[in-house]
């Protein structure tokens, strides 16, 4: 921790605490710094407090040595006098992003914890891995809206209830409507989330194997509406069949797509579709499958680097709930083991993800959103285990 012109950090109780600096920002020009000494009676009348951090560092992905300066939530480069700085010489991310995740399953919350206190627990151990932004792509509720900065939680964009047919996913999980009823019940989980709606587009329910769940015009109709709306509808998907139906609806994401043909990647380029293939449950859905769709896992690399050739974006999704929360860096690692350059596979778990979530990186003006590292984790991505550096929204949760 260095000292700034504000003055030291100092302990209460054992808590380190960051002192503010002694530096007053207009509220109508944050982009200004002020010393009070020099501002006029006028303009003191229209002066507040607020905390102003330094951070320098290698900012990623352009390796650009910067120095940010952290104003009311926000980023600028314009230096500030008085500014206290709080880390230098690290490499800066704006945050990791999981974008599949299901805060409510697999919590690590206590027995008999709420559906709320479920969701903030899954939050946490996504924080603490140094991810500062997720997407919950389906839940079995709706807890998880709302959760954010305001209570030290990752940002949450949520896709409201899994949308299935009666009997067609696993018991208990899924919001159950037909063919008839999906785009109305769409809608309605729009309303909830704000963004995003989760279609089941095939499942291993009631199996043996995988089948597809919704027919084309259904899928087709509830994509046309929900867009209307302004919203984006993910699906589940595994079958080529049923991918094809999705790029040609219009999906936004594929969830999975876990057999996903490389002559399918031409109209999900056009089309601008995005493919986040959870390679963290390849192993843990096997006893789903038909013998068939087993031994095809085996293809999933090939399709990942045909992928990555073809620029069809893919972003890192561990799909928590299934598994541990928390566990992105798990997903980054087996993104490189498949055939994607470490940098590509920190961009699907940071700045290209936080693109899909409409989030900026770091740029002037943009919520002060970082993460950063003694090492390169371009490098080494072990580094990723151990940030050293966590700014929220502004606020700093580690350092």
């Amino acid at each position: 921790m260095h000292e700034g012109a504000g003055g030291p950090a100092h302990l209460d109780g054992g808590r380190r605490l960051l002192r503010p600096p002694d530096v007053r920002i207009c509220p109508f020009d944050t982009k200004r710094a002020l010393k009070c000494s020099a501002a006029s009676n006028r303009i003191r009348r229209y002066v507040r407090w607020v905390t102003v951090w330094h951070v320098r560092g290698l900012v990623l992905p352009e390796s650009a040595e910067r120095d940010l300066f952290i104003v009311d939530g926000r980023i600028q480069v314009e230096p500030i006098e008085g500014a206290s700085t709080i880390a230098t010489d690290l490499f800066l991310l704006p945050g990791l992003v999981d974008v599949h995740a299901h805060l409510a399953l697999n919590s690590s919350a206590r027995d008999g914890a709420t559906p709320h206190e479920r969701v903030r627990a899954s939050a946490r151990a996504h924080l603490d891995a140094g991810v500062l932004a997720l997407r919950e792509p389906g839940s079995v509720d709706h807890a998880s809206y709302g959760v954010g900065p305001d209570e030290g939680l990752p940002r949450v964009t949520t896709a409201g209830r899994f949308l299935a047919p009666p009997g067609r996913y696993f018991p208990g999980l899924a919001k159950e409507v037909t063919d008839f009823d999906l785009p109305e019940a769409a809608l309605r989980e729009l309303e909830h989330s704000g963004d995003w709606v989760k279609l089941i587009g095939d499942s291993p329910v009631p199996g043996p194997g995988l089948s597809r769940t919704f027919g084309e015009e259904a899928v087709v109709e509830t994509v046309r509406r929900v867009h209307g709306a302004g919203g984006r509808v993910a699906m589940h998907c595994a079958l080529p069949e049923v991918i094809q139906t999705a790029i040609e609806a219009g999906i936004d994401s594929l969830e999975h797509a876990t057999f996903l043909q490389p002559d399918q990647l031409p109209e999900m380029l056009a089309a601008g579709t995005v493919w986040v293939p959870t390679l963290s449950i390849v192993e843990a859905i096997r006893w789903m499958l038909s013998p068939a769709e087993s031994a095809a896992l085996a293809r999933i690399p090939e399709a990942i680097a045909a992928a990555s050739d073809a620029r069809v974006p893919i972003l890192a999704g561990t799909d928590a709930g299934m598994g541990p929360h928390g566990m992105i860096r798990h997903e980054i690692g087996l993104l490189t083991e498949y055939g994607l350059s470490p940098e590509a596979a920190i961009g699907a778990a940071s700045w290209a993800a936080r693109a899909l979530l409409r989030l900026p990186g770091i740029a002037p003006g943009a919520p002060a959103d970082l993460v950063g590292y003694r090492t390169d984790p371009r490098n080494n991505l072990s580094a990723l285990a151990s940030p050293q550096l966590l700014v929220l929204d502004g606020n700093v949760m580690r350092t």
